[in-house]
């Protein structure tokens, strides 16, 4: 094989001194080409469908959501956004801190209804019952056996979670003859794309959790909040959510660590700095409480089943 030819003299000097610098790689883009999952915009359809919902099974009046999660994942503020977004205005029917101390704010069982207008005009069948947050540690925050007789509708409205042990059947919190419409028809799981890492203590109480509502048969979903927080392309606008790729991972980290389906997890922004609604919020809200009222009520369904063939 011939020998490349030999450069001269002045081609050597040349390529010494004016030498090409060097091109910096292209940066891979954070956003894809496409949306891996659409929703539409501005749904006023979802919206109505939410607030046409109503149960049609006997002795159910109330689709119950039950909300657990990480201490400071925002699950009071998802509450808040709900209602808001219902109502068409803000409301804040639920106490929220703004701070993640590493302390649940919330300490009782407590059931949010959605005002239908104003005065006495009733309320929308959906519900959400907010509790304790997990913490780390056996002695702290909300006991996953607590969230099994809330799923099963054994604990009272106002009852104050005791870290240092669960609910007993002894206390006047305890509700012993449920009905189904104190039953929870809905888990759903609220965490943060902002937050720090979940600790394994955390992770092993939430698989727990998921067992309990295994064995139930309840439907679980997940939320995660602050993805405008997480991401400078959802930080422009929520519109990019599900063209980003670090929400899409989020997502997928989330999914392998709690072991919910990707197709049951919807990333939402709460609302927090703003004062008027906003439809880009109230959008991925509606995204995932359409399902939320397709799935419990699925289930609820099957409670009639099953009440029938007693």
């Amino acid at each position: 094989m011939a020998e490349p030819p030999k450069k001269t003299l002045v081609e050597r000097m040349r390529s010494l001194f004016f030498s090409d610098p060097e091109v910096p790689p292209t940066p891979l883009s954070p956003t894809f080409r496409e949306p891996w999952r659409t929703i539409p915009w501005e749904d006023e359809e979802s919206l109505q469908y939410v607030r046409d919902y109503k149960p049609v099974t006997d002795g159910i009046n109330h689709l119950r959501v039950l909300l657990y999660g990480p201490v400071g994942a925002g699950k009071s503020s998802f509450i808040n956004s709900v209602v808001s977004t219902i109502r068409g205005r803000m409301s804040v029917p639920a106490a929220a801190s703004a701070t993640t101390a590493g302390r649940s704010f919330t300490t009782k069982y407590e059931t949010h209804y959605i005002k239908i207008g104003r005065g006495d005009q009733g309320t929308y069948p959906v519900v959400f019952n907010d509790i304790m947050g997990l913490e780390e540690g056996d002695t702290q925050g909300v006991h996953p056996a607590d969230i099994k007789l809330t799923m099963k509708g054994h604990v009272k409205e106002g009852y104050m979670f005791n870290a240092a042990g669960p609910l007993s059947d002894a206390n006047p919190g305890y509700n012993k003859s449920p009905s189904l419409d104190d039953r929870v028809h809905v888990l759903v799981c609220v965490v943060s794309a902002n937050s720090a890492e979940i600790t394994d203590s955390v992770l092993r109480k939430m698989a727990e959790i998921r067992g309990m509502a295994r064995d139930q048969g309840i439907p679980q979903m997940m939320i995660i909040t602050h993805i405008d927080e997480a991401c400078p392309e959802t930080e422009k606008t929520l519109r990019n959510v599900y063209m980003s790729k670090h929400v899409k991972q989020k997502m997928k980290d989330f999914s392998s660590a709690v072991g919910i389906p990707m197709n049951c997890i919807f990333p939402v922004k709460n609302y927090s700095e703003e004062i008027e609604i906003n439809d880009d919020v109230d959008t991925l809200i509606l995204s995932a409480l359409r399902k939320m009222i397709n799935f419990g009520d699925d289930f609820i369904d099957k409670m009639e089943e099953k009440e029938e063939e007693k």
